[in-house]
């Protein structure tokens, strides 16, 4: 492989909806870039990009892919990124790592959900973009309504460059207006004849160049004074302002493919090549990589993918984690087509690469010069939208089972493992059902250990919601010395001003607060703990084992065995022994008169509520706002964006289990949605019956 400089590098995404066809324009690319020399099928589950076995059992991107393309003295590295929100995760790394991206639309379906947040995530990570509409090949294109559908969800960012002679089963040619020339291709494998723009086709290649001309000065000021003065511009102007509106993001220059036949591929690359932004990296600064993605290869080990940031990378070059200090040695460093790995001398800044075996080189990992200093930030993945509880079927393999999910959460970030002190469970939370189900096959044929998922429990809060009293004695006598401890205390809930006025036994009783104690709790809210004790009825001594007492209640409150928060107590009277009172004794009595009175204090339990935002098509927002009522949700704001409805509603996370899969169902998988806690609110009454019932009952089996 030839030596590039980062000016001589374009790193690039590959973004669309779920059969977009990216996966077949990757191949098309690696073709036209001499890295193959016969493209495979997504049919034929031969391709380079989708070579993993469950993407060819599925027939679809799961992981997203870095391959590359030598193209016309660049290196195109490109990432193939999936289109389904359930393995979102590869676009983010990506972003991470790319300049500029390939928004990939179906011309068959136009612009679609999916299409719409990849722009929107782009957007917010400043990634500029260049628009193939692929599959004009297809019986079902429309040329007409491709535009229609990209102008309202793209507005006047549209810049057409290309625009195809027919559609469908007869599209073989393409009027470029940049270069004003007619591309014919005359078979299904790339082989084109660059012509004249036919006569029929001519007025409205003179329409759209113009409005390429001005489209392309608007965004220089000196190429905008050159086009006022004589009425147009060079293709090499033309050229050096798009590249100036590419790279802003205020323009999103406009191709037209069928990946498929290798129709008009050539042509991008060479687009992308002239327009898109090389790396702005350091080339001759301190050697500095970032690990973007990591995997297991069955011949190979753990294998670190990485962009280089700055300097040169070389064959036994040592590095270190400057988050860990942790020192790196590098074998042999290769570039990465696939599954195809070549190994090279170097690779400069800007460039793409893999290392295999490195002891630490997990995702989001920075590795640099040592005592440089230099770290990039971690990339930030979406939160999950899919939780469920696991464990293994045979009890003896729970380690088996927690070794093999440590491995895949530290392949894929975005699969999240935690064990629940709280619910008692392994939670494992996703992007969607597919995921969690991809996650469930790697468990069954890759550590084969077979698994149990289910609705996990929900982690609800108990609280007050008057004041109460209560009083406990322990009195332990065991032959020799005893236990004795009692504890008179009242509770309120946490909320307002400090009151310390309350009527204890029928009589109005000012307290006065000797000392406190105010805690944060780790599972939200606080307990604000008070003693009021006068007269030594209580040695100050004792006050931490009583509080202790009430914080273990807490951690497993007297209705449903949540965690009990914002409850205030005041600890106003009790007794001691000047013999047998110990710590343990108002420990256990801090505890029961806690428990007795909390219960009298008109107990409530608290449920978490997510704030939903669901993105749908129009025609299905009946039906989503239908669904979302059914689950208690309480509706906000509606609104639209670019002919889609926004829902946004309030729902407890009781009744979100599995509702990706509900919402792709009632869409026909044309809506997305996000998911992010709000707050925690008292459950209805009949559902508070329903929990103490459960409760009560699993006590009693218990």
């Amino acid at each position: 492989m030839k030596d590039y400089s980062t000016k001589d590098i374009r790193n690039v995404v590959l973004l669309g909806s779920t059969k977009s066809g990216k996966t077949t324009l990757a191949e098309a690319m690696l073709y036209e870039g001499k890295v193959i020399d016969r493209r495979g099928t997504v049919e034929d589950k031969n391709t380079v990009s989708d070579n993993d076995e469950l993407e060819k059992l599925n027939q679809r991107s799961i992981y997203a892919t870095p391959l590359y393309a030598e193209f016309q003295g660049t290196k195109i590295n490109f990432i193939d990124a999936p289109g389904s929100d359930d393995f979102i995760g590869g676009a983010y790394s990506a972003f991470r790592v790319c300049e500029s991206g390939i928004l990939v639309i179906n011309a068959q379906q136009g612009v679609e959900v999916g299409t719409e947040n990849f722009v929107r995530r782009a957007e917010e990570n400043k990634l500029p973009l260049v628009i193939a509409v692929n599959q004009l090949d297809t019986d079902k294109a429309d040329w007409d309504n491709i535009q229609a559908s990209m102008k309202e969800a793209l507005g006047g960012k549209l810049v057409y460059v290309q625009f195809p002679t027919a559609t469908g089963a007869s599209f073989d040619g393409i009027v470029d207006v940049l270069t004003m020339k007619y591309y014919h291709f005359k078979d299904a494998n790339g082989t084109c004849e660059v012509l004249d723009i036919p006569a029929a086709f001519a007025d409205q290649a003179e329409e759209a160049r113009n409005e390429l001309i001005e489209k392309a000065a608007e965004f220089d000021d000196a190429l905008m004074e050159k086009f006022f003065e004589e009425g147009t511009l060079s293709e090499e102007e033309i050229m050096s302002g798009l590249n100036q509106g590419v790279t802003s993001g205020q323009a999103y220059p406009v191709f037209c493919i069928s990946a498929k036949k290798d129709i008009g591929v050539k042509r991008l690359l060479e687009f992308i090549k002239g327009v898109a932004p090389a790396p702005k990296v350091d080339e001759n600064g301190q050697p500095a990589l970032f690990i973007y993605k990591n995997d297991v290869e069955q011949h190979l080990g753990e294998v670190s993918y990485f962009k280089v940031m700055s300097g040169t990378i070389t064959p036994g070059l040592d590095l270190e984690d400057p988050a860990t200090g942790n020192k790196e040695r590098f074998s042999a460093i290769y570039a990465v087509a696939g599954s195809k790995k070549e190994s090279v001398p170097a690779l400069k800044a800007g460039d793409f690469g893999c290392v295999v075996k490195l002891k630490n080189g997990k995702s989001s990992t920075t590795l640099s010069a040592i005592g440089s200093g230099i770290e990039y930030p971690k990339i930030a993945y979406p939160a999950p939208k899919y939780r469920c509880a696991i464990k293994a079927k045979v009890q003896q393999e729970e380690q088996k089972l927690g070794d093999a999910l440590k491995k895949i959460a530290s392949q894929d970030p975005t699969t999240i493992v935690e064990y629940s002190k709280e619910l008692r469970q392994t939670i494992l939370s996703g992007n969607g059902e597919q995921h969690i189900n991809v996650t469930k096959w790697r468990l069954n044929n890759e550590f084969n250990v077979e698994v149990e998922l289910f609705a996990p429990k929900v982690p609800y809060r108990e609280t007050i919601t008057k004041v109460a009293q209560a009083q406990y004695r322990h009195k332990k006598q065991s032959g020799g010395a005893g236990q004795f401890g009692e504890v008179h205390l009242l509770v309120c809930p946490a909320e307002g001003e400090l009151n310390t006025k309350f009527k204890i036994d029928g009589k109005d009783t000012q307290l006065n607060i000797k000392t406190q104690d105010i805690t944060e709790l780790e599972w939200g809210g606080k307990l604000e703990f008070y003693n009021c004790v006068v007269g030594g009825a209580i040695d100050l001594g004792f006050m931490p084992a009583i509080l202790k007492g009430i914080k273990e209640r807490m951690v497993e409150g007297p209705l449903t065995g949540s965690y009990a928060r914002d409850i205030r107590v005041f600890v106003y009277d009790g007794k001691m022994h000047p013999v047998d009172s110990k710590e343990i004794a108002f420990i256990i009595a801090g505890r029961n008169a806690f428990r007795e009175a909390f219960r009298n204090a008109g107990p409530k339990i608290l449920e978490p509520i997510y704030n939903v935002e669901v993105m749908t098509p129009a025609e299905y927002q009946g039906a989503v706002m239908s669904d979302l009522q059914n689950r208690r949700g309480i509706l906000g704001d509606l609104g639209a964006d670019k002919g889609f409805s926004i829902l946004r509603a309030r729902v407890p996370l009781a009744e979100l289990y599995r509702y990706s899969t509900t919402l792709s169902s009632l869409t026909s998988g044309s809506a997305t949605f996000t998911m992010e806690f709000a707050d925690y609110q008292p459950v209805p009454g009949d559902v508070q019956t329903k929990l103490l019932a459960d409760y009560a009952a699993q006590e009693e089996e218990d």
